[in-house]
């Protein structure tokens, strides 16, 4: 991986990820393909909408088909047709969300399937022969994720537990894939910046902030955001994961982080909503029945250039496939529109005056 920085606006800032499968303008937004599909959409339709990198999840894609599987097809990027690059995640937050009867050990943890309850374990050692299994050109470090609310003292425990399991994944990893740590520490600003210092201590190529957004008050995941970024190296990645609604991003975008990946896009337009330059639109409410205009008139995506918003609201109530390809092809098309603004915003050193037009904008 060869990380660049191109411009810099107060703390914002373009850049690029040079990966062997093709290079990532940053900040990037990663469509997220937890099991190895991105919900709703085909490949080339990703391509279409300008996706560099999609995210997978080390979780779901070892329950069901297995890594073996995966990679007796050739790869991850094989068995999905996906030639650009792909991150995966640790498979640490799922664990978190997915099995409450979790048991963790200081070798990893013991969890049962969201799907049968059948028993597993995964630890560092695993999450890095899954993930090379897998071949992802992005592999996250195995950690836990804290729990919100969680005291003090088991905030630091954790924090500690994960800077053995980051330190285990990178004695492991394999040279081929580009590692990045977690950092955590929950809601405390003393724990975050310790484990920032341990995990930088180790020098990983990369670094992400997890466990946020996770049941905490936006306004302490805003202060996260806005103290972290500048305690990670400025010469390499940072990513923020899980994070979130175009507000929380352009916040997150201002304090230095380059990456993001959240189900917001994805998940919203299954269930009708829609997000525009001008706020979220619920496409189900019958004042939409007889709306012969564009989604959004400002919006270049097949769906706003093909299709009205009556159209919409007839799928939708309709319960049609086609409504939730259709609306999902425009918020996937709306994030990475979002984005593309957004660097150029920094590139034009305005982007203060760029995000505060957006939050009037879309008030």
């Amino acid at each position: 991986m060869n990380f660049t920085i191109s411009h810099i606006d107060g703390n914002a800032r373009t850049g690029s990820i040079a990966l062997s499968r093709g290079t990532i303008s940053t900040p990037v937004f990663m469509p997220v393909g937890t099991m190895g599909a991105v919900k709703a959409m085909s490949p080339h339709e990703l391509l279409d909408i300008g996706a560099e990198i999609i995210l997978c999840n080390t979780y779901h894609m070892y329950l069901r088909p297995g890594q073996q599987i995966v990679a007796e097809a050739g790869g991850l990027h094989k068995f999905i047709n996906w030639h650009r690059p792909i991150l995966t995640d640790s498979g640490g937050f799922q664990v978190y969300s997915l099995s409450p009867l979790r048991k963790i050990t200081q070798e990893g943890v013991t969890f049962r399937s969201h799907i049968n309850g059948s028993t597993h374990f995964i630890g560092p050692l695993e999450s890095m022969e899954i993930q090379a299994a897998l071949g992802s050109d992005i592999i996250m470090a195995f950690d836990e994720c804290t729990p919100y609310p969680s005291s003090y003292e088991y905030t630091l425990k954790s924090l500690e537990l994960t800077t053995r399991w980051a330190e285990t994944c990178q004695k492991i990893s394999t040279a081929n894939q580009t590692l990045f740590a977690i950092v955590q520490g929950g809601v405390f600003k003393d724990l975050r910046l310790e484990s920032a210092r341990q995990l930088i201590d180790l020098n990983f190529e990369g670094y992400a902030v997890g466990g946020v957004s996770v049941g905490e008050p936006k306004e302490m995941m805003h202060e996260i955001i806005a103290y972290m970024a500048s305690e990670l190296p400025p010469d390499k990645p940072r990513y923020l994961m899980g994070v979130g609604f175009p507000e929380d991003i352009l916040a997150a975008v201002e304090a230095g982080f380059d990456m993001f990946d959240c189900v917001i896009p994805t998940r919203t337009a299954r269930h009708g909503t829609l997000l525009t330059t001008h706020g979220r639109i619920i496409i189900g409410n019958s004042r939409f029945r007889v709306d012969h205009t564009p989604l959004d008139p400002q919006c270049g995506c097949y769906t706003c250039q093909n299709f009205t918003r009556s159209y919409l609201n007839h799928l939708y109530k309709a319960g049609e496939i086609l409504g939730i390809r259709l609306n999902t092809i425009h918020n996937l098309y709306f994030y990475l529109d979002f984005m593309k603004k957004i660097r150029t915003a920094i590139e034009e050193d305005r982007f203060n005056s760029f995000k505060k037009a957006w939050l009037t904008a879309s008030v």
